[in-house]
């Protein structure tokens, strides 16, 4: 049986994205739990995902960026996170992130939230405005 042609290049990575770019320093504080990780995260890769490959396990449900259980603020420094559909733009703005669909824009520091006040800033101002009606809706004939 022929050997690969490149079974030889131990060492060389040819084409792995992970290998060609840039590094940056990540910091997260996960605040519930008191502790602080950090590691580097090559650029475009998913902050969770890497983390995770490092060992840390850092709280999350859905990985598609529709809820809101791995919520950050971002303490210094930027994420790309348009792909957090669980989060408007407006508190995107303010600094919220979603760590499985934020990628590192350089180097970057961000604390954990609480689901619950996310949850809050989006959508709080909609709740609880309206007349509170008792009873069953069958109950209203």
């Amino acid at each position: 049986m022929a050997a690969r042609p490149d079974a030889n290049l131990a060492g060389i990575h040819e084409k792995d994205p992970l290998r060609m770019s840039n590094q940056y320093s990540i910091i997260i504080h996960w605040r519930q739990q008191g502790h602080t990780f950090s590691h580097k995260v090559s650029e475009g890769d998913y902050i969770l995902k890497s983390f995770e490959r490092k060992g840390a396990l850092l709280p999350f449900n859905c990985r598609n960026g529709c809820c809101t259980t791995c919520a950050i603020r971002v303490i210094n420094g930027n994420i790309d996170h348009k792909e957090a559909f669980g989060l408007s733009r407006e508190v995107r703005s303010k600094g919220y992130g979603l760590l499985c669909v934020a990628s590192a824009q350089g180097s970057l520091e961000v604390e954990t939230q609480d689901e619950d006040e996310v949850y809050e800033t989006q959508f709080g101002r909609f709740f609880g405005c309206g007349k509170l009606k008792t009873g069953l809706p069958i109950d209203e004939g």
